[in-house]
């Protein structure tokens, strides 16, 4: 899923780029989705047809088979669900971020004015409908309802995160079962799982090569597959009965339920197995277009698996007596066994690499949102974007898929535990999508309701199949999504927690500004990166770090990473910089943005890329206002670069930005004047709801003096340039000098007093997560060798 192929072309202009992108989807979108062939009816018939049962049970499978492709896949994700799009991109993250742009339900800290300055940030107004109005008013207005949005959205999340577990298992396992049929029943249970259980363990193993250097053959196997399974099917259905079209009539369903009662019921934890992987068209939104995808399902992924069920139907209403079971292989003729049974191998580990994929993509947007444990992304590719590989989860997952495949071993029990999964990922997004109507589209509430009713209703029928097959599998999606659903809240509790204390705990820049040699305070070479969560204002870790080191760095900077309700920030508009004191101080502030589908720079890019933007902002600043003394400091700004850089002679223009009160930009020479804009807050709702107000823009103009401007206005110029100069040489010298990153090292406990819960939640849960996953040094690639940490107590 993370196969970020023609990228590029996200509005394809000509037929030739379209269907070349509809052909490159076939391998990353859907792999999982084709290869359900392969356990579908073994997983609904748990059991052999027996001798008192007909074809109606058989005509009744398919039928539920047609329609569920039809409905949700086809109606459902291709005609409506794919055009909730948040900015070209798709997913669960993507229905949540375009939610909170539009309503202010967001939970995360560090809401600004100035992010909606992003190119990115694509947030229209139009006229609100009354219905619409109320629905966003209630959202907005009911502290609850954020908390049950987010929870809704984690809990997708986590069920995602199982599929990644399970559909690697099943489809593997699936597709090694073909060697049944070429070997006695003893010596199959003895071959089939090991030789399961190495292809999961050389793909797991394979992961940290990137999928970037075989991508090139993802698309070829499954186009093979497919035309492969289109032929299998149309040769049955010629072959053994052409009539078996007659089960699209939807009445086989009801004489399927009539004559199986719960039995039949119960069997629809198998059927929805056939949508496996369906939640992948609009989770790779972002690698395609839709346009793309929307052809490739509907002129040759449908077809092909339509084809393919109707085949094995119309073979086994005429084998009702089988001696290995029913089974994807009994339908494929002896002669052409083996090259199928190598192409499903083949397509199962495709289908599972883009699984696995999407599971280290979504991981990393949990992280970049604040739910989720720190741990280690690599980038797997230099040249594709999105490729990452998470070392952690990659063998965790390992070791759980080949434990599933050991001990479920079979089908069944494995189908049980993915159905439900898929199946709760697709209720997540009916819910999301049904609000994004309503509140993002401005469509009238019915609109919503019936969207909801309809396909709420059939997903709702095939969950609870599902879970009536608890005992039988089932269970285990339920408890990976407990277990993970109480790490990641615990974990946004306590960095919620954090902030807050942050927050209240900040330092006012007086006492920044009033440290000097007349108290022992001595300035050193190089720079000094403080990062702190906090937008405004002096983190307490640094007055800590200066307490005990009476020291800090000639050239000082306060980092700030911060995510953004947007897929991806452009790297020109990813840094925010301004003054923090005054210029003789030199001290800056810089707000990193990041979109939640992107991954952290490397610390010597970011190194690089922050000196840079530190000394294009000095150029631009000493240009406007001669380092903020123009007298005109009420207003902050910050230069967001958009192309144009300061030395290049023939670029005479730069866009400034002017950011709103949430991002303090003090060029003020009075200490007084300085630390108005940082006085500690309530509550961290000052922050986190802001309301969302116009970036207004200026275009400025680097003026040569003329020839008949003053003497003073010369002089004043001429020592502007070199206190400018000055600046930037201290920049330049201080880099040479060498780096420094400053990190709190936190321990967090609960205040005296507080509930068991809290007690539970903060004083273990977080600090075990916190002393068992990645530091912030790791997660932030930084250096030992350039690491200071400095010890904090939180007490929340």
């Amino acid at each position: 899923m993370d196969l970020n192929y023609g990228k590029c072309w996200k509005s394809p202009k000509d037929w030739k780029t379209l269907l070349m992108l509809a052909y490159q989807s076939l391998g990353v979108v859907y792999g999982d989705l084709s290869i359900s062939p392969l356990y579908v009816y073994k997983s609904t018939f748990a059991e052999d047809i027996q001798h008192s049962q007909t074809n109606e049970e058989i005509f009744g499978v398919l039928s539920f088979v047609f329609w569920t492709l039809t409905l949700l896949p086809l109606f459902k994700y291709v005609f409506i669900v794919l055009r909730a799009d948040d900015n070209g991109e798709g997913g669960t993250f993507a229905l949540y971020s375009l939610l909170c742009r539009h309503a202010k339900v967001s939970l995360l800290p560090n809401r600004q004015a100035a992010d909606e300055a992003l190119s990115t940030y694509k947030l229209e107004h139009p006229t609100e409908s009354r219905n619409s109005s109320k629905v966003k008013t209630l959202l907005e207005k009911n502290k609850a309802l954020h908390t049950a949005l987010l929870v809704l959205v984690l809990l997708g999340t986590c069920m995602v995160i199982g599929d990644g577990l399970l559909t690697p298992a099943i489809s593997v396992f699936s597709a090694v079962s073909g060697l049944e049929l070429s070997m006695s029943r003893e010596h199959h249970q003895y071959a089939v799982i090991p030789i399961s259980c190495f292809i999961l363990i050389c793909l797991f193993a394979l992961q940290h090569w990137g999928t970037h250097r075989i991508g090139f053959l993802f698309a070829p196997v499954v186009l093979l597959w497919l035309i492969c399974i289109s032929a299998l099917g149309l040769y049955n259905i010629l072959h053994w009965n052409p009539y078996v079209y007659k089960a699209f009539s939807p009445y086989y369903m009801f004489k399927f339920l009539r004559k199986t009662r719960m039995g039949g019921w119960m069997s629809l934890g198998g059927v929805l197995l056939c949508i496996t992987g369906a939640e992948a068209m609009f989770a790779d939104l972002g690698h395609f277009s839709y346009s793309a995808i929307q052809i490739a399902f509907t002129f040759m992924v449908y077809p092909a698996l339509i084809l393919a069920y109707m085949g094995q139907a119309a073979y086994l209403s005429k084998h009702h007596q089988t001696i290995h079971g029913i089974s994807f292989y009994i339908s494929v003729p002896e002669s052409v066994r083996w090259p199928v049974l190598v192409l499903a191998i083949l397509a199962s580990i495709v289908g599972s690499q883009a699984i696995i994929s999407g599971t280290f993509s979504i991981i990393n947007q949990s992280q970049s949102l604040g739910c989720f444990p720190r741990v280690k992304v690599i980038h797997t590719s230099d040249k594709i974007h999105g490729q990452i590989y998470i070392p952690e989860i990659n063998w965790t997952l390992m070791i759980l898929c080949v434990a599933v495949t050991i001990g479920f071993r079979d089908t069944k029990h494995i189908g049980n535990a993915s159905g439900l999964a898929v199946m709760a990922v697709m209720l997540v997004t009916t819910c999301l999508t049904s609000l994004v109507i309503v509140i993002c589209w401005d469509k009238p509430l019915i609109f919503a309701f019936l969207f909801l009713l309809f396909f709420g209703s059939i997903e709702l029928l095939y969950f609870s199949a599902s879970l009536t097959k608890f005992t039988e599998g089932a269970w285990l999606p339920i408890l990976l999504a407990l277990f993970l659903m109480t790490v990641m809240l615990v974990w946004h509790y306590a960095t919620i927690k954090k902030y807050e204390f942050d927050l209240h705990n900040k330092v006012s820049l007086e006492w920044l500004l009033a440290l000097g040699p007349s108290l022992g305070i001595a300035r050193v070479p190089g720079i000094g990166v403080v990062f702190t969560d906090l937008t405004t204002g002096i983190p307490a870790n640094f007055s800590r770090f200066v307490t005990n080191l009476p020291a800090f760095h000639r050239i000082l900077v306060f980092v700030c990473l911060k995510s953004v309700p947007v897929p991806h920030v452009p790297r020109a508009e990813r840094y925010l910089v301004g003054r923090v004191g005054p210029p003789e101080h030199r001290s800056y502030r810089c707000i990193v943005r990041y979109g939640y589908r992107d991954v952290h720079q490397d610390v010597d890019s970011f190194e690089s890329e922050l000196v840079d933007r530190l000394a294009e902002f000095i150029h631009y600043d000493w240009h406007i206002g001669q380092g903020g003394q123009d007298g005109n400091n009420d207003s902050p700004a910050a230069c967001e670069d958009d192309g144009s850089h300061i030395s290049n002679q023939d670029s005479s223009e730069c866009r400034l930005a002017v950011i709103g009160p949430s991002f303090e930009m003090d060029m003020c020479l009075d200490p007084s004047s300085v630390s108005i804009g940082f006085s500690s807050v309530e509550s961290p709702s000052e922050v986190t709801e802001m309301e969302p107000i116009g970036v207004p823009q200026k275009r400025v103009r680097f003026a040569v003096p003329s020839d008949d401007a003053s003497e003073a206005e010369e002089v004043a110029a001429a020592c502007a340039q070199k206190r400018l100069l000055e600046e930037v040489e201290d920049l330049l010298s201080a880099r040479q000098s060498g780096t420094a990153f400053i990190i709190g090292h936190s321990h967090v406990k609960a205040k005296q007093g507080s509930s068991i819960f809290k007690r539970l939640t903060i004083n273990f849960g977080y600090n075990f997560l916190r002393r068992n996953c990645r530091g912030p040094d790791v997660a932030l690639k930084v250096p030992p060798v350039s690491l200071l940490e400095v010890g904090m107590v939180y007490v929340v």
